[in-house]
């Protein structure tokens, strides 16, 4: 009997968990399993009175809407406002920026996978595709990036006139103001492309078109100002740039000590003009030694009141011609040897009209937001884009060359330690080419995506950084010996700058994508944080026991379901495809639930602490982070018609994100400070272990052996980079090898075979080949074949080397 009950309570909640229940539901489930267990239980008639008593009160204090906000809700709302951390004014509008998307159905544990397949398929329009096809391909051609980066330390004046020209600073910018109007996909596609092949050019071409002037006069400008500079910035005729960061402000922002004072003064002649005094000092501005328009970002201050009552107006952004009296650009900084134009920026008492605001006197105070809100976009297109682009010329360089590059008689590639480097740059390049797909094609469904904006950011350029690292390794000297011929060096070099700016990426894990995510993509928490901050109590109380008691009943459900979920492996999930992904699904619905789960507890028993707990927090994002990219990685596969050569760098990279995720799930339950809640969680998402595994060798294997032979397969992953046929070019040499490699290797074993067998006596490649064409082994044009092919190989493994004097400094 007792056996049958526990099954019963078992199906009861089980119900209650899958159908997602209300409070009433669970009330009412605990009216009837608590008397049963009970009686069961042989429990005297007296207590068993008292057992129905104490059942009837608790239902009624919990199920009666008045009674429990009377009673409970109350209470509970006051220890909620005490406990709730402290928030700023520039972190609340971190907060509100933005909008919720598939972070949301994550959060939510119960990801809808049919909304996922039925969004819209990846892709642009037939007039992008043409531009990336023309424009971007001659652009990148123009481009030599030794000259940039080491002869010139900036484009050539030809590559700047043709950037201007062909309207790559006016993307963004619709056709009604001469700009290109692109998609966020194809902008995407454009930094891809040129960030494969240079990555001074990315940034040159991509940070008009991020967060800027442009963006900021789109959606807050006032139509004069869009009349005055939209056309200008389109047509390259302005070249802009957004200072933001300063010495005594960098991840804090909302410290910036630069001030506006709004005054009376003098402007092209005309006195009393009512304006604003700013003093800034700024710095790491990209584009700023070039720029002739600067975005500015500073705290304005109205001291004689002279546009009302108030004196501190908050974080103000403004646009100013750099050639206004007092304005300074023109020094430069050097990042890492990379060559994009940035630097400094500084203003002492420059004096501006009112109408440089940006929206003008009603924006004033708005700026922190405004840049919020474009940030959310930008970042998801940019970073990314750049990163990926780095990543698909070490994708399509590093398995040409471990294929080309012997030694041992063996190709490098084929060796066991460097199949392991190059499964890992194919793996994360399909992941993060998918993540940078979807992403845009959010910003492009009219979303701000801040959380996601967040993940794409930090787990692309952290990524890149991998996949550099292992490329590097791949080529060994080829690698580290700078010079025209390699195409590796300066992407190693310049990586550490994706993953400072935008949000150090330390800040970004720590500190933004849980820490915004739990805010802002919960079904309930920021309803629970509104209604605190509600000034009318009965609307307060009212509108938080709606939240909490429906919070209370998502966590339940949530944990009921996390268990049964890893009992059972997630086989029993309903998802709406068949093999080969339909176990993802499962094993990403599964965690989901115990994401969910797990992120309730942390904040129901930390509290406004877990702000500070940076580490819990980073891991709980970093679940987060790799449930998306699953998303996105199955998107793709999908997307790409479900290509079965593909299957390998699928399952490589959903096996990776998913044991990545079995491992912050323990870092979360190892450190947790709880150690009852700490138990609580393992036993209900690991009660049978840790089963994930990462990729296998053999997985590994498959991934490596894609990369390293020309096929649909390598050419969907390295999709949108710049390739040059010219064999003077190192790439193209490098693509020209591989093929020549694999079509002569069977030749070469033969005159291998012939040597060691004394029908040929030379040793020296070349002159074996000759020796064989003189006795009839091989025809005159194999002959050909095989001397082209030693010259192919030989360009491709040899390295630069300089003149003392051409490496002294100014050379």
């Amino acid at each position: 009997m007792a056996m049958l009950i526990t099954i019963v309570v078992l199906a009861v909640l089980l119900l209650l968990a899958f159908f997602r229940a209300s409070i009433w539901s669970w009330l009412i489930a605990i009216a009837v399993i608590v008397p049963v267990v009970a009686i069961e239980s042989r429990i005297s008639d007296d207590a068993l009175q008292t057992v129905y008593i104490a059942l009837t009160v608790f239902v009624l204090v919990f199920g009666v809407p008045f009674l429990r906000r009377l009673l409970i809700s109350s209470f509970i709302l006051k220890i909620f406002r005490k406990i709730l951390p402290q928030v700023s004014q520039t972190e609340q509008e971190a907060l509100d920026a933005g909008t919720v998307w598939w972070d949301g159905e994550l959060f939510s544990g119960r990801p809808r996978w049919t909304k996922l397949l039925a969004m819209p398929k990846t892709g642009i329009s037939a007039e992008e595709q043409a531009f990336l096809d023309n424009e971007v391909e001659q652009l990148c051609a123009m481009i030599d990036d030794w000259d940039v980066t080491h002869t010139r330390q900036d484009l050539s004046p030809e590559v700047w006139q043709f950037i201007k020209d062909k309207g790559f600073f006016g993307m963004i910018i619709p056709k009604e103001y001469g700009g290109l109007e692109f998609s966020a996909q194809a902008h995407s596609a454009v930094v891809t492309k040129v960030a494969s092949r240079s990555g001074t050019a990315a940034v040159t071409v991509m940070v008009p078109n991020s967060l800027g002037p442009a963006e900021l006069l789109l959606k807050y400008g006032t139509q004069e100002q869009k009349d005055k500079y939209l056309r200008r910035l389109a047509k390259g005729l302005e070249v802009p740039c957004f200072a933001l960061t300063g010495p005594m402000a960098g991840s804090d922002a909302g410290a910036i000590p630069d001030v506006g004072i709004v005054c009376y003064g003098e402007f092209n002649g005309q006195q009393n003009v009512l304006g604003l005094r700013v003093t800034w000092e700024k710095r790491y501005i990209t584009l700023a030694p070039v720029a002739t328009l600067l975005g500015l970002a500073f705290k304005l201050y109205d001291p004689d009141h002279l546009l009302g009552a108030e004196k501190s107006r908050g974080i103000t952004l403004a646009l100013i011609p750099t050639d206004t009296p007092g304005v300074e650009v023109g020094r430069r900084h050097f990042p890492l040897n990379s060559a994009f134009q940035n630097g400094p920026t500084t203003g002492k008492d420059v004096f501006i009209p009112m109408d440089y605001i940006i929206g003008g006197t009603q924006r004033i105070g708005q700026g922190w937001r405004m840049l919020m809100e474009c940030l959310a976009a930008g970042r998801s297109i940019s970073l990314p884009a750049s990163a990926t682009g780095g990543v698909k010329l070490a994708v399509r360089s590093s398995g040409a060359y471990g294929r080309v590059r012997k030694q041992f008689h063996v190709p490098v590639g084929k060796f066991e330690g460097v199949e392991e480097a190059l499964a890992r740059i194919g793996g994360h390049a399909y992941a993060m080419d998918a993540a940078r797909k979807m992403t845009a094609l959010a910003v492009d469904l009219g979303e701000k995506p801040s959380v996601v904006s967040a993940i794409v950011k930090y787990h692309c350029t952290e990524r890149g950084r991998i996949v550099i690292n292992d490329a590097m390794d791949v080529h060994g000297g080829k690698g580290i010996c700078m010079g025209p011929e390699n195409y590796l060096a300066r992407a190693y070099q310049q990586t550490p700058i994706g993953i400072t700016v935008e949000g150090a990426n330390i800040l970004t894990r720590s500190l933004i994508i849980f820490g915004q995510g739990a805010v802002r993509a919960h079904p309930y928490v920021l309803k629970e944080i509104q209604a605190a901050h509600e000034q009318n109590a009965k609307k307060a109380v009212h509108n938080f026991d709606e939240a909490f008691f429906a919070h209370i009943s998502f966590s339940l459900s949530n944990g009921v379901r996390t268990l049964a979920y890893a009992l059972s492996g997630g086989r029993l999930i309903n998802v709406p495809t068949d093999a080969p992904t339909h176990r993802y699904y499962q094993q990403m619905t599964r965690y989901a639930a115990a994401f969910a789960f797990a992120s309730d507890i942390a904040m129901l028993s930390l509290g406004g602490a877990l702000k500070r707990r940076e580490k819990l927090s980073a891991r709980l994002g970093d679940v987060l982070s790799q449930l998306y990219i699953c998303s996105a990685t199955l998107k793709k596969f999908e997307d790409d018609g479900r290509p079965e050569e593909d299957l390998p760098l699928l399952n490589w990279a959903m096996d990776d994100a998913l044991f990545r995720i079995q491992a912050a799930f323990d870092g979360v339950l190892q450190n947790f400070p709880n150690r009852f809640f700490a138990l609580l969680m393992r036993a209900l998402i690991f009660p049978l272990g840790q089963c994930r595994r990462p990729p296998s060798d053999q997985l590994g294997h498959q991934v490596s052996s894609l990369l390293m032979k020309p096929g649909a397969a390598r050419d969907r992953l390295t999709a949108g980079m710049y390739l040059p046929t010219d064999e003077s070019d190192a790439i193209g040499a490098l693509e020209a090898a591989l093929a020549s490699t694999l079509v002569c290797e069977p030749m070469q074993a033969e005159l291998e075979k012939a040597r060691k067998g004394g029908k040929l006596k030379s040793l020296e490649e070349l002159q074996m080949v000759a020796e064989a064409r003189d006795k009839g082994f091989i025809t005159p044009e194999q002959a050909l074949q095989l001397e082209r092919d030693y010259a192919l190989r030989r360009k491709v493994i040899m390295v630069d080397d300089f003149a003392p004097e051409q490496l002294a400094a100014g050379k």
